[in-house]
């Protein structure tokens, strides 16, 4: 019975410790003393941007997943937080992740941070919208991208030079390819670039987490995918936002608006490009992407081709790791591809090939929570 019992809260502590905690004295400052819903929505990721700041960088960060806003209650000039934090414990040691998690609450809840006063308020949007909306005669493959066009495009930057692209899926999540870290995967030493052009860049993050999925064993080709955490997280606005991510039974019809961005190289030889650029493709099937002449056996499951087959548009060096991204019938724009390989750029039976989201939907799921 007491190994039953044991067990039994094994699974409990892997699905994840919910710690219920009142974050205090967080005060928010209101010309009217009555909070709308839209500043609440937003006082929420603030909230939870100041409970995320008390464990990313603690004895806590190899297991924090998240915090999440359970319950925001206005008060005449104080907004009252009830959070639910979300660990990913140990096989062992669950008592003292307790007691951790306990001192480190107490400790930063006897030291209370205030909001600033006249904090600019950005109302949340859903994901995968556009400030700007697509018109298909003005958008031509290849051409510059204007600014907040494609607002969840990501530069992954060592040293402040670019190496990846990658996709912002959360406030402090992006998806890219784990082979832009095959050579280097100390998050020290990479940050995250915003906005359309790299230099000057919208705004900067500092990496903390690198997760690579564990089945990626170069130089095989598969497995091509990885999550980045980062802080502070970033508040969403007409220029950052954060893409949708598809169902994992997700499908779209091969006439649906595709499209490619990043900073990479215009030839396989060049250099990146410090503006952000576009470029619509097409969907291949795996039985032409299959075929001798194009990528045989190479086409593992986990991926799929698109381009054109003529070599007309690809994506390049630089370009790994970021998205290819379709819009439904809405105007909704989801997260379909990760660049990931694929034989030169642009030539003659040689189309890019991506990591397909869909295929690794739960795998994001199990890391980020999201």
């Amino acid at each position: 019975a007491l190994l039953t019992m044991l067990s039994l809260m094994m699974v409990a502590v892997t699905i994840g410790l919910l710690a219920h905690i009142l974050v205090s004295d967080i005060q928010a400052i209101s010309n009217s003393g009555r909070k709308s819903s839209n500043e609440l929505k937003d006082l929420q990721e603030v909230n939870e941007n100041l409970a995320d700041e008390i464990f990313i960088d603690s004895a806590l960060k190899k297991h924090h997943v998240q915090n999440h806003i359970a319950r925001l209650t206005p008060e005449e000039d104080d907004a009252k937080a009830d959070i639910v934090r979300v660990l990913q414990s140990p096989s062992t040691g669950q008592r003292t992740m307790g007691e951790k998690n306990h001192s480190i609450l107490n400790h930063r809840i006897r030291n209370p941070r205030a909001l600033p006063a006249g904090v600019s308020l950005v109302q949340i949007k859903d994901c995968g919208k556009r400030a700007i909306p697509l018109i298909a005669n003005r958008i031509v493959s290849g051409n510059p991208a204007a600014r907040g066009a494609w607002p969840w495009q990501v530069s992954l930057q060592r040293s402040n030079i670019h190496q990846c692209g990658g996709t912002l899926i959360g406030n402090m999540w992006v998806v890219t390819a784990a082979h832009c870290f095959r050579t280097n995967g100390n998050p020290r030493q990479w940050t995250l670039s915003f906005g359309t052009t790299i230099n000057p860049p919208l705004m900067k993050r500092d990496v903390r987490r690198i997760i690579m999925h564990e089945r990626y064993r170069p130089p095989a080709r598969d497995h091509d995918i990885a999550l980045v955490q980062f802080s502070p997280k970033v508040t969403y606005s007409d220029e950052v936002r954060r893409i949708c991510l598809p169902e994992a039974s997700a499908s779209f019809p091969p006439n649906s608006t595709f499209f490619i961005t990043g900073f990479g190289a215009l030839y396989y030889t060049g250099e990146s490009q410090n503006e952000l650029r576009e470029a619509r493709v097409e969907l291949i099937s795996n039985d032409v992407c299959k075929q001798p002449q194009v990528y045989g056996n190479d086409i593992k499951r986990g991926m799929f081709c698109a381009g054109y087959l003529e070599g007309k548009y690809d994506a390049c060096r630089g370009d790994s790791g970021g998205p290819l991204v379709v819009k439904d019938n809405k105007d909704t724009w989801y997260l379909l591809g990760i660049v990931s390989w694929g034989d030169n750029c642009g030539q003659k039976n040689k189309p890019g090939v991506y990591t397909q989201v869909t295929y690794y939907r739960h795998w994001i799921a199990s890391r980020t929570g999201l």
